[in-house]
């Protein structure tokens, strides 16, 4: 069975993955991961998670860059570490990369995204930039709306212990990313079987 990953593991890992990209001489690059394994490196949640996703890449200028594909030499070497300490194939990837969207406000992500990234150095070429808590409430209650059901999106977002306030923005975030009818009426049925029916009603 392939190891799971927790804290402890996500840091091994980017630790790993950072001493092999200084040592093949890679150019300096910034990951900002949002999901489970920015939840537990942040220590907002302890469980495991089964990969670390990357939602941008950031500049020098820290300007997020479209993630999409990610460089190969990265690829290469967090093949090689998964290899190393037995990961999964693809336990680093660009899954959620869409929401990037340079066609929206912002880039389509919550506004003062970037002011609230949790930078983390691992060696002089690989940065980390978790992403903050507010932002993981907006980012986990589009996954939990968009999975249409119980899951563990739904799970980690009732874990975060959000205000009505960043419910109410979070699920308005979420409507301007997808705006039809259908994923309107998932949003309003979610929100109701949580106890939220006041938010829904306003939305």
């Amino acid at each position: 069975m392939r190891p799971a990953l927790d804290k402890t593991m996500i840091e091994r890992a980017l630790g790993l993955l950072g001493d092999l990209l200084e040592r093949r001489e890679a150019d300096p690059v910034g990951l900002v991961v949002c999901g489970g394994s920015a939840l537990i490196a942040s220590g907002l949640v302890a469980r495991t998670t089964k990969d670390v996703v990357v939602v941008a890449l950031c500049g020098p200028d820290d300007q997020l860059v479209y993630a999409e594909p990610l460089p190969p030499g990265l690829l290469a070497a967090a093949g090689a570490v998964g290899v190393e300490i037995g990961l999964q194939r693809g336990w680093l990837n660009n899954g959620p990369c869409m929401m990037l969207n340079e066609r929206l406000p912002n880039q389509g992500l919550p506004d003062g995204f970037t002011s609230r990234l949790i930078r983390r150095s691992f060696g002089p070429v690989l940065t980390v930039l978790f992403i903050g808590r507010r932002d993981q409430v907006f980012f986990k209650l589009y996954a939990a709306a968009d999975k249409g059901g119980p899951s563990y999106h739904l799970e980690d977002l009732q874990a975060l212990e959000p205000t009505d306030e960043e419910y109410r923005a979070a699920s308005s975030w979420a409507l301007a990313q997808d705006p039809s009818p259908a994923f309107a009426q998932t949003v309003d049925a979610m929100l109701r079987a949580i106890g939220l029916g006041h938010i829904a009603d306003k939305l």
